[in-house]
């Protein structure tokens, strides 16, 4: 068995990958709101079709390594996607579904941001500010809301912890989550996330 050590090098299986992941928490509404888009709606994805969440997901997600929603069965699937502590919504132009933003009120005062991206081609113009900053407006709209946290990984975009920051989160926590690498039964081909190199079992 592998002991991970605090204060030096640890080695990881060719079959593993493994991140630092970072949590994040708000504690009082931001300050600032979302900037009005006439060129984007937020819309409530009620009754979820799951091979089109799963696309979006996909879409959303395959550069980043996001494997766990891809992993569960239809069925599964289908139940956390329906569960009352669960809420989906996404930012539609024309449409299409730019991004997702899914929470899970499941803890009594608490928000948790489960899910939160965008389609590569709807990155770069002020979407992603928008979308959060619009998302934490109804999460802290409602009654005895006193937290919103959510967490990022070395797996994500680089930017990410950059940007929740920006957005008015505050790091509080670190952790190391080791996973089966997903490329390996072919989940994703082996030159997706190059960031995190495929190094084969």
């Amino acid at each position: 068995m592998i002991s991970l050590s605090l204060n030096g090098y640890t080695d990881i299986p060719n079959e593993k990958v493994a991140y630092v992941v970072t949590y994040l928490e708000m504690l009082e509404p931001p300050k600032v709101a979302a900037k009005p888009r006439g060129d984007i709606t937020m819309e409530r994805w009620d009754e979820v079709d799951i091979a089109a969440y799963r696309s979006l997901y996909r879409e959303i997600g395959a550069e980043w390594l996001w494997f766990s929603r891809l992993q569960l069965s239809s069925e599964k699937l289908h139940t956390i996607l329906d569960a009352p502590v669960t809420e989906i919504y996404s930012p539609v132009r024309d449409g299409r579904r730019l991004g997702i933003l899914e929470i899970n009120t499941a803890v009594d005062g608490e928000i948790e941001i489960s899910f939160f991206g965008l389609v590569p081609d709807a990155i770069g113009d002020g979407l992603g500010r928008w979308l959060m900053m619009t998302g934490l407006e109804m999460a802290w709209s409602r009654p005895g809301i006193e937290r919103v946290w959510l967490h990022t990984c070395t797996g994500d975009s680089p930017q990410a912890v950059h940007f929740y920051q920006a957005c008015g989160f505050k790091p509080y926590k670190r952790a190391i989550e080791v996973v089966d690498d997903p490329r390996n039964d072919g989940l994703f081909s082996t030159e997706t996330a190059r960031h995190v190199p495929y190094l084969g079992v």
